[in-house]
């Protein structure tokens, strides 16, 4: 189904409009590698592909023995990157979860992130996968200047993936979660993290949406007037300019960013800028993502709400 259409029920599954990744992760859920691994060597030259499609791939992998299958009869570096991405979400779910297991399955993640950039080493996503596990261990390195806060973070392993992509956007989200309230952060650092990645990136970048991030993460329903920050001039203006300067951008992306979209039209929404919050949900079509709906409520009936004040349908209840 093509962005921008919507037939009556919203999509949650995360490979999107990406009909190769949609069509391997059955065969992922069948037992079947051949075109995970295929799909994954498409990718090669294109970081920001190759960080979504393993991304999802390794959830639909993480409760079977399939990459270690994969891993045992087909070794190379598709195998070990998804390996790495498995190991790791196993460590975080189970750390997560206060399992005991944590401890064992953090270290095997750590090995398979190292296999996996030691089979590609100019590929920045087990570096990326490394850097999702910083917040288990609270790493302390120092800031650097141009900070208020001057928080204590992961820095030198998110520098070392900087070296490899620039801009890569989940490693600017996972890192800017190292600082998040339920992560140890504070909400100081969380702010003053999300400014300072966002006015860094180019303007076109879907980096500027961090600002967003954190006001969602940072949402306390318990503050007087809480829905109405989003009205404030400073937050209506950032989502105004991302929609302005990245909106455009979209068209050319091989996948629809329904994360990214859902945060900016979920923004303009609050700050009762309806017609332009209408062009972003037209973009998305049918493709929906939990957050940042969940912050609020049911994610279907928050999604639902917002594309009715833009005048667009929504699925028959």
């Amino acid at each position: 189904m093509a962005a921008g259409l919507f037939e009556g029920q919203y999509v949650w599954h995360p490979a999107a409009d990406d009909r190769v990744l949609a069509s391997v992760c059955v065969d992922v859920r069948a037992g079947r590698y051949l075109s995970a691994r295929d799909a994954l060597a498409e990718t090669r030259g294109d970081a920001g592909l190759r960080a979504h499609r393993s991304l999802v791939l390794a959830s639909e992998a993480a409760d079977s023995d399939l990459v270690e299958r994969w891993l045992a009869e087909e070794p190379g570096a598709e195998a070990a990157l998804l390996w790495a991405r498995v190991a790791v979400l196993r460590a975080l779910r189970a750390a997560d979860a206060r399992d005991p297991r944590t401890e064992a399955l953090e270290r095997i993640a750590l090995a398979a992130c190292d296999r996996a950039a030691s089979a590609d080493p100019a590929d920045p996503t087990p570096w990326v996968a490394k850097l999702a596990m910083a917040r288990l261990h609270r790493l302390r390195d120092q800031a650097p200047r141009g900070l208020l806060t001057a928080p204590a973070g992961p820095w030198r392993l998110f520098a070392h993936v900087l070296s490899l992509d620039p801009w890569h956007r989940e490693a600017h989200h996972r890192f800017l979660a190292c600082f998040f309230t339920r992560h140890g952060g504070s909400v100081t650092a969380a702010w003053d993290v999300a400014a300072f990645l966002g006015q860094r990136a180019p303007a076109d970048s879907p980096l500027r949406l961090l600002p967003l991030v954190a006001l969602v993460e940072c949402y306390d329903p318990t503050q007087l007037l809480a829905d109405r920050v989003w009205e404030q001039p400073q937050w209506t203006s950032t989502a105004l300019a991302i929609h302005e300067q990245w909106l455009p951008a979209v068209a050319e992306y091989r996948f629809t960013p329904v994360l990214d979209l859902a945060y900016l039209g979920h923004a303009l929404v609050m700050a009762r800028r309806e017609e332009e919050a209408r062009a972003v949900f037209t973009r998305m079509g049918p493709y929906a993502s939990r957050m940042p709906w969940c912050v609020f409520g049911d994610p279907a009936e928050q999604l639902s709400r917002a594309r009715r004040a833009c005048g667009l349908p929504v699925p028959a209840v």
